[in-house]
């Protein structure tokens, strides 16, 4: 009986093992291919993986750009101070206000035998322009002579007898700051040869001094010189704030490169200036750089 029920005709087999297959066939697709659900989940969630790694990409240039733009506007502050060329080292020229390279050069030509025999030979420096060299002449200081030329100048100057004392003002002597040579500023008691080259070179870099306490900037202590000293403002050079240039506008102590930046792009942008009131909102000055900057400005 049970034969009757499971007999099938070839027709009927060819078709059995035809959907047997079929069925496989379905089952293996399903298990091999991922539903649709999953794989729009997998891309939805690889979207916001690179959504995410693209946001953190602008955010890690941004940070690098505000670090760069913030080194820029980072300026070393210059020192200056006595020093001689032959034994400085590198951190002594930084603090000069020379560049890294340029200190790396001079190093590297003393390490070849390289000597500075007179203050004038700084200036051979290469790369070292005019209105670096200017300011730090005052204070180079050749502590060692060297050659020939100089033994001999050592030798003659053990046969020449002591100098003379150096003739000082009487108390009550007062000098102007503004038209003292070297020669008369030695004359003040506390005052030598360097101190008074120091001096003049300062004042040639300012234009002039508008005060005695200015001379503090070059870290001279004047308590002990208020009594010899005054400053009268009628010599004093002045920049023209409408015409100087960049380069000329930084060159002054008391003006940085970011705040001649800012005064010759407003005299691009309004034409011209008539106060420094027109530049007073701006963060690179502070009200004490420009009560410091008054006394040596005009605008004609």
């Amino acid at each position: 009986m049970w034969k009757d029920f499971f007999y099938f005709t070839r027709a009927e087999r060819q078709g059995i093992i035809l959907l047997a297959a079929l069925i496989a066939l379905a089952f293996t697709a399903c298990w091999l291919i991922p539903p649709k659900e999953t794989k729009a989940t997998n891309d939805h969630g690889q979207f916001e993986e690179d959504y995410n790694n693209f946001i953190a990409s602008i955010k890690e240039k941004e940070r690098h750009r505000k670090e760069h733009h913030s080194n820029q506007h980072y300026q070393r502050e210059v020192i200056l101070a006595p020093f001689d060329p032959n034994t400085a080292d590198s951190a002594t020229f930084l603090q000069l206000g020379l560049p890294a390279w340029m200190a790396k050069n001079i190093l590297r030509y003393r390490t070849k035998g390289g000597k500075f025999h007179t203050p004038e030979d700084f200036k051979k420096v290469y790369g070292l322009t005019e209105e670096q060299y200017a300011p730090l002449l005052p204070y180079i200081r050749i502590r060692e002579q060297f050659g020939k030329r100089d033994t001999i100048r050592l030798l003659a100057r053990e046969d020449m007898p002591a100098k003379t004392p150096v003739y000082k003002y009487p108390a009550g002597t007062v000098v102007d700051l503004n038209r003292a040579d070297t020669t008369e500023l030695k004359k003040i008691p506390g005052i030598g040869s360097g101190i008074a080259r120091m001096i003049v070179g300062y004042r040639s870099r300012l234009g002039g001094f508008y005060s005695v306490e200015q001379l503090q900037d070059i870290h001279i202590i004047t308590r002990e010189l208020k009594d010899w000293l005054v400053a009268d403002e009628a010599p004093i050079q002045r920049l023209n704030l409408n015409r100087a240039s960049v380069e000329r506008l930084k060159a002054h102590p008391y003006i940085n490169f970011y705040q001649a930046k800012v005064i010759v792009e407003y005299r691009k942008k309004k034409r011209e200036l008539k106060s420094l009131k027109q530049i007073s909102l701006y963060e690179e000055f502070t009200p004490q750089d420009l009560e410091r900057i008054s006394h040596y400005v005009c605008f004609e």
